[in-house]
């Protein structure tokens, strides 16, 4: 009878643990959280308190030696996945027409036609040149 007391607060402990998860969503307390559902298997298997807390206590230091620094090195990283317009700045686009500084130009931009500008105005392209694109205002795609 004991036994299942035990496994049950481990499990209950595990609860109270998954608690400040949620609400601080500080991945540290989910650990400990595995770490009380490892006492509670032990514990329904028949391990001694002792064990039951050494099991606690080596999934917990585990996952928070192990697992900790790969979740945080992962949280510091950027996406490198561009998406949209930001994926367009910086491509290479055919000039289709004259592209200057007025917006009149034209060009062939990953598949699409698009209305262009130099970024100086007082630069020109010619048709079949190949520009850079360096920023999207509106429609109008801005090269040089």
């Amino acid at each position: 009878m004991d036994d299942i007391n035990a496994w049950v607060w481990w499990l209950i402990a595990a609860a109270g643990l998954g608690i400040p998860l949620v609400v601080t969503a500080m991945p540290e307390f989910g650990m400990l959280a595995v770490g009380a559902v490892a006492g509670s298997v032990t514990a329904g298997l028949g391990g001694g308190v002792v064990l039951q807390v050494v099991v606690f206590a080596a999934v917990s230091v585990a996952l928070l030696a192990v697992v900790r620094p790969i979740a945080a090195r992962h949280r510091v990283q950027q996406p490198q996945l561009a998406t949209g317009i930001e994926a367009l700045k910086g491509r290479q686009a055919v000039v289709l027409e004259r592209v200057d500084g007025s917006g009149d130009g034209r060009i062939k931009l990953a598949g699409e036609i698009w209305s262009a500008r130099s970024l100086d105005s007082g630069q020109a392209y010619e048709v079949g040149q190949e520009v850079d694109v360096v920023d999207i205002d509106g429609a109008t795609a801005i090269v040089m």
